[in-house]
This record gives structure tokens, sequence and C-alpha cells, in this order.
């Protein structure tokens, strides 16, 4: 698959086309004069004194390439833009620590936020106006009022973008700043537990008992909620919680939202069931949701679970897998339809007919699997394959054997991709993000330990992690945040580091490969002294090498993906342990307190954070075996799900300081211990199990 062009390539280009990224080139040929984001770029605004127009999205945005159509292909639209203001294109996804800024400016503005995330910010990139998506007149009214507003009254301008900036200090202020009772001893967790209950309860009130999620739509998968909320479910034995979390993977895996035949999950559906999404596919979402249904089948053992965490790793092999190592960034939600125009989901869907005359005598039993029916039509004779009853259901009501009917389901859904692929493809955003990659990591880590005959899953692990520490490491220590076209992007931010290190960590207990916890260790250490607030103990977005913007943001609450924050306290608190470095225990103890307020009142917003909560209130083990069958006792412990463990095992005696003393010559034996400090060792699976999962049996 060929990186995504430039659609209009007529004229001359802007500034954009000496640029890597797949959305900055999307837009090198618009007869806007954009400028990417650069030093440069500010100062050509205060030199002309002229207002920035800051444009963030990100290549798979489909609202994006409206609003580019609509807007910044138009002459007159360009002339304006041109004229009054330096433009300013940024990808969302090289540079986060951008967007996070703008966001937040458009959030205090309006309350509401997403892209195209459009700015218009003084010269210095102080922010006073916002939008998303505009329709060209709008847009233009819009643009016009903002630019005489400025040329006959700038000192309103000036006060506004002052207020505001002050503004973004503050909300940055608060975060993490929220007082609760410290988690001091082992006194406070009843304390603790009751008040996360109650959050709990009112997060329950929203939870869709039909489709799983939350209530409403739009609905986002959140994989680091399901997660928290299993873990929840398990060490708390919360039935109804447990049920919510099956539901919720079971109808996701039926919808639209995941691709039936080519496997991968879209980004969002925009209605309440999970049938129709915004087409396109992110690497973020697929590498979590791989180690979210591997712990969902290690635990609830549906057979689909397994399936689908395969047709992750399937798709992520086949479509975003990059030829000298990492993974690509995203596929776009558009692509040509028969008509030869740009339209959303137009690869994925299909007509009643095309199934017909493609799958013969079998488009009966298969319309009945993936309901193409009335409860499975889009728009305009579209349909999006949609699952809504279990496959033995079916087949009794067609009279074949289940299993019959299974395989002619595979033999169907093979026909209809090899027909697919020959569909012009979307477009591929070319990127290999450090941190999403890291999310990979972990994923590929979990699912091998979790699921059976994974060993591929295991190679792609290794090979990844060997990949991202050559070469997406430099020489100082320091990571890069992307690369593309086999050019170096901007340095590495925190969600690159955390990521990376949380996926090594995962890696060491699956292998018991001590290269990886050093690497690991090293990575922290360098965070450690690059991205540390002296003033408090959460850690800073950008590093103290990288650019100055407005504001030095932290990152707390998740989204789509989890708070690199968070990610790093549970690394502190991993690697504390397994290093004996107590001091970065006790930090992951103390980052955890500063959001504690925050993660009792919105759970949700902190399902991560919890899950740290959680191995901090209830008993957490270390589980270390040694001897030499240590790797095969290991991984058939690690095969079920037991939350609030940390798995080492070596087969060999070493001086390493979590195996010292644990070696018996022949002998291989299982020590549960806690904070170092370890019971009776056991000698099987079931014993060790037993024992670690007491708490809450």
């Amino acid at each position: 698959m060929s990186p995504s062009k430039p659609e209009n390539t007529a004229g001359t280009p802007n500034a954009l086309i000496g640029e890597t990224s797949a959305y900055l080139l999307q837009h090198a040929y618009n007869p806007v004069n954009w400028l990417p984001w650069k030093p440069e770029s500010l100062n050509k605004a205060a030199a002309e004194d002229k207002l920035l127009l800051i444009s963030i999205g990100y290549a798979a945005c489909h609202w994006c390439h409206v609003m580019e159509a609509e807007c910044f292909e138009d002459a007159q639209v360009a002339a304006l833009m041109n004229r009054a203001f330096v433009p300013v294109k940024v990808d969302r996804e090289e540079r986060p620590d951008v967007d996070q800024i703008y966001m937040d400016a458009l959030q205090l503005m309006t309350g509401s936020g997403g892209w195209p995330l459009n700015i218009v910010a003084l010269p210095d990139g102080r922010p006073f106006w916002g939008a998303t998506y505009l329709p060209r007149e709008q847009w233009m009214q819009a643009l016009s009022q903002l630019a005489t507003l400025y040329k006959e009254q700038p000192e309103k301008v000036i006060e506004y973008a002052e207020n505001l900036t002050e503004g973004l200090h503050r909300l940055q202020e608060g975060q993490g700043s929220g007082q609760a009772n410290p988690l001091e001893s082992e006194r406070e967790a009843p304390k603790n537990l009751l008040a996360w209950a109650e959050g709990m309860a009112k997060w329950k009130q929203r939870f869709d008992p039909e489709y799983g999620s939350n209530r409403g739509a739009p609905k986002f998968m959140m994989p680091a909620q399901l997660d928290f909320l299993l873990h929840w479910a398990v060490t708390n034995r919360d039935e109804e919680v447990e049920t919510h979390v099956n539901t919720s993977l079971l109808k996701m895996a039926w919808g639209g939202i995941y691709d039936q035949l080519g496997g991968g999950f879209s980004r969002y559906s925009v209605d309440a069931r999970w049938h129709v999404p915004h087409f396109e596919k992110m690497l973020y979402d697929n590498a979590q949701l791989l180690g979210t249904y591997a712990r969902g089948y290690a635990h609830f053992k549906n057979p689909l679970y397994q399936e689908i965490a395969q047709g992750i790793f399937t798709f992520l092999e086949r479509e975003l897998q990059a030829p000298g190592g990492g993974y690509y960034a995203s596929l776009d939600a558009d692509s040509l339809d028969a008509r030869g125009e740009s339209t959303e989901g137009a690869y994925y869907v299909w007509k009643a007919q095309e199934l017909k005359d493609l799958l013969g005598s079998d488009f009966e039993a298969f319309a009945l699997v993936y309901n193409v029916n009335e409860f499975g039509h889009w728009e305009a004779g579209n349909y999006v394959l949609i699952r809504n009853q279990e496959m033995e259901t079916c087949a009794t009501a067609l009279q074949i054997d289940p299993e019959v009917l299974s395989q002619k389901m595979a033999s169907c859904r093979q026909k209809l991709l090899d027909y697919r692929e020959k569909r012009p493809r979307p477009g591929l955003d070319d990127k290999i993000i450090c941190g999403w990659n890291g999310l990979l990591l972990a994923g590929l880590a979990d699912a091998a330990a979790y699921l059976e005959g994974s060993e591929e899953m295991e190679q792609a692990a290794t090979a990844l992690a060997a990949f991202l520490l050559k070469r997406m490491r430099l020489e100082d220590g320091s990571l890069l945040h992307s690369i593309a076209k086999q050019t170096n992007g901007p340095t590495g931010f925190l969600e690159d580091y955390a990521a990376l290190i949380d996926g090594l960590i995962r890696l060491y207990s699956l292998s018991g490969t001590l290269r990886w916890l050093e690497e690991a260790e090293q990575l922290t250490q360098y965070v450690l002294e690059h991205f540390s607030d002296p003033q408090q103990t959460l850690l800073y977005f950008t590093s103290d090498i990288q650019e100055s913007l407005i504001r030095r943001s932290r990152e707390t609450a998740d989204n789509v993906i989890p708070s690199s924050n968070a990610i790093m306290a549970l690394n502190l608190k991993r690697l504390g342990l397994l290093l004996g470095k107590t001091a970065w225990v006790e930090q992951a103890r103390e980052m955890f307190t500063a959001v504690l307020a925050d993660s009792t009142s919105y759970p949700a917003q902190y399902a991560l954070w919890l899950q740290l909560g959680l191995s901090m209130q209830q008993p957490f083990w270390e589980v270390v075996t040694s001897g030499p069958e240590a790797k095969s006792l290991s991984r058939q412990l690690q095969q079920h799900y037991l939350p609030n463990t940390l798995h080492a095992f070596h087969e060999e005696p070493t001086d390493y300081p979590l195996f010292k003393g644990k070696f018996e010559a022949g002998s291989t034996r299982i020590f549960p211990c806690q904070q170092g400090s370890c019971q009776q060792p056991l000698r099987s699976m079931e014993a060790a199990i037993e024992t670690i999962a007491a708490p809450w049996t």
C-alpha cells in the first residue's frame, strides 16, 4: 500500500510540500499559503503584524477533508486567508503538544472540541477565537469579522487573548492539584474504596445494558475503561460490572465498528448500537483493543474474543506494518466510490445485489448472519455488515450444522475480502509514531501472554521492541516522536516514553529477557531527568529540551489514549518493585494521590489511574518464578487473568536482585511476593493461582 498523496496537485505548491506528514502533504496544493508550525511562522506573523490562523487536523479525519474541499481549495476563501492572516497547518499526531494547548483553548471558549480544530491567535500564539468545522460562508464571515476587529480594536483582541491564556494556565494549575486523603497507609484503603464505589455507582447509571459502553451516541470504545472495569469487577466481585464488560466486548465485536471481513476496529460509532462507524482505522485504537480482547478471552473464555484479537493482529500486519519495521498511524475514512468520488466508507460498504452476485447460493445464509436487511442498512442502499445473534441461533434458523455454517461464513468473508481489495483503497498515513507503537508493543505482549497459539504475536512484539529502540532512540538517550518517509520528526513527548516503557515491561514479563527491563529502566531515568516538574510530582508532557510554547502542558485525564502521567505512574510502580527502587514506588503513590480527588469524582476519565489505585488499595503480587522450567510455568500462569500481579521469571541463577536467593538446584518454584517480601515458595500453578486470587474469591 502506498502512502496517500495530495488529491489535487494542480498549480504551485505551498510551503507544506517540503514536509513529510501525510496530512500536511494533503494540503500542499491548496491555494492557501500554508506554513508548517515552526518558530519562523510565528516570526513572520509578528513581522507583518498579522493574526495566526492555526488549523489542526490529521490525515484520517473525515471532516478535515470536508472543510478542505469547501474552504481551503476555494480561491476566494484562500485569498481572504492569505491577505489577512498567516495560515499555519498542524498535524495533531505530529505535534500533540500544540494540539493539546489549542484544544484546551477551544473547550474553554466553546465548551466542546473536535477536529478540524481552527484557532485564530495573536502573532505570539496566544489564542482568542476558535471553531471546528464551519461551512464556507460561515468561515468567510467569521474570518472577515476577526480581521476587522484586530485592525480596528486590537486592544480588545489582546485583552481577550491575555485573559484566555491566563485561563489556560489556571486550567493547567488545577490538574492534579485536587486535595484528598493521601494514600499514606493501609488504613486509608477502606475509605478510598468506599469513595470509588460511590463514583462507580454513578458511572453504572450511564451503562447501556443492551449494547455496552455508555448510553447514547456517538460511542467510543475506550479500552482503558474496559480494562479498569474488568479489573474492578474481578477484584470486587461485582457481577453487574462484569456483565457490562462482557456485553461491551460482544456487541463491539458484532458491530459494524469492527471490520467483519478484514479485521480491525474503526475509530467510533455514530449510533448507539456500534453499527455505522466513522470509518478511519487508527493504530492506537487497535493496539489497545488487542490487549483488551486478549484479557477478555482470558477471563470470559469466549472463543470469539480470541478470534477478534487475532483479527486485529492480522489487520495490523496486512495494512499497517511498515516494511522496514514499526507500524503506520492510520487508514483514512474516505476512498473513491464507484462514481470516482471521495466518499466516507466507500471501501467498506456493500449493495445487496453486489453481495448476491458474489455469493450466489450462500447469500441467504450470509444475509441472515450479517444482517443484509433493514437492521444492517445504512443509507442509499448501502449496508454495513453487523451481527446481532450467535452463530448457533442462525444455524438453527437455517437448519444447518453450526460448524458447517461457520465454515461457510469464513469462505464468504474471504471471497468478499478478495473482491474488496480490488476497490480503490483508503489513504494511508505513513507516520510511524513511537507512542502508538509502544501501545501496540504492550498489546502484542499481552495478547501473546493470554492467547493460545500466539507465537507470531510474541515474535512481532520482539521485532517491534528492537526496531523502536534502534530507530526511534537518539544517541543522547532521547526518543523521537515520529518518523515519516525515513525522515526524523519531532523529539519525543511523555506519551512516547511512557507507552514504550510500558510495552518493554510487559515484554520482559512475557519473555524473561532482562534486556527489555534494563532498557525500560534507562528510559525511565531519562524521563525523570527531563520531564519532571520541581513544583509537583506530576510530569510535563514536553521535555526540557523541546520548543517552548505558550504553556508547558501536563496530561492527567484519559482520552482515547490513556493519560501519559497515568501510564508513567504505573511504570514507576512496576519498575520500582522489579528493580528494588522504593523511591519510584513512592513517586507512583504520590502521583496517584495528586489525582485522587479527580479520579474519585470522574472515574471514567481516570480509569487507568484507578487501576493503579486498585493496585495500591488491594493486595498486589510480584510473582517470581525461578528454575529450569520457569518459562513454561510462568507462561502457563500468565494465561490466566489475574489482576494486581506482576510476573518475572528466570531459568538460571542470576545476581539480579529480584532473583537473589530464589534458586534451588533442579527445582522450579513460584514465589508470591508483596513489595519484595516473599511467602514460602510454591511448586504448582494451581497453588499460585489460589494464593493470588484468594483476596477476591
